[in-house]
């Protein structure tokens, strides 16, 4: 089990855009898989992308059962995504609150589409092929961001929208300032 450290905002490496896996079955992809998911529960996430502990790869995961700071979002299935493609199911879009553990204290109404299909590979090669809506959806798109080199609080529209957590939300628990959306 290793915890690795966090890219915050500002670090050049989180606007760099991620390469493709060209070896899942390369020897470093089992331990980045393992560090990432530690990474993200000891941070409080529900998802991370590997360019957020400076790893330049098309590699995302995320899944929860349930959120401390989304107790009404239905829980999503730990998922490792290689190499994962984003199409939209439709134009409509949503407004929602996110955060994000390389912006933490943070948070921002961001649009993202309500119904997305993703494709990529699991950890062992298989294709993955799910069409989601709702919170899944947005936190699939937040991550997938991530691989392009972009930070949600450049996708916030009205900047009243966006500010220092414990401000905005002060009934929410401390421990989850950082979580992913």
């Amino acid at each position: 089990m290793t915890i690795r450290q966090l890219l915050r905002m500002g670090d050049p490496r989180l606007l760099e855009p991620a390469r493709l896996v060209g070896n899942v079955f390369g020897p470093v992809m089992p331990e980045l898989i393992e560090d990432m998911f530690d990474t993200m529960r000891s941070a409080g996430g529900v998802g991370l992308a590997a360019p957020q502990i400076g790893v330049g790869l098309q590699v995302v995961i995320f899944g929860f059962e349930q959120g401390e700071r989304y107790p009404e979002a239905e829980p999503i299935p730990d998922t490792i995504l290689i190499n994962p493609v984003i199409t939209p199911v439709g134009e409509d879009e949503a407004l929602g609150w996110e955060g994000c553990l390389s912006v933490p204290g943070l948070r921002g109404e961001v649009p993202r589409y309500q119904i997305i299909r993703y494709q990529g590979l699991d950890e062992a090669g298989r294709p993955i092929d799910r069409t989601v809506d709702g919170f899944h959806a947005r936190v699939v798109q937040h991550e997938c961001d991530h691989l392009l080199g972009l930070l949600f609080p450049m996708r916030v529209r009205d900047f009243c929208r966006f500010g220092f957590t414990d401000v905005l939300f002060p009934q929410l628990p401390s421990k989850s300032d950082g979580d992913c959306v």
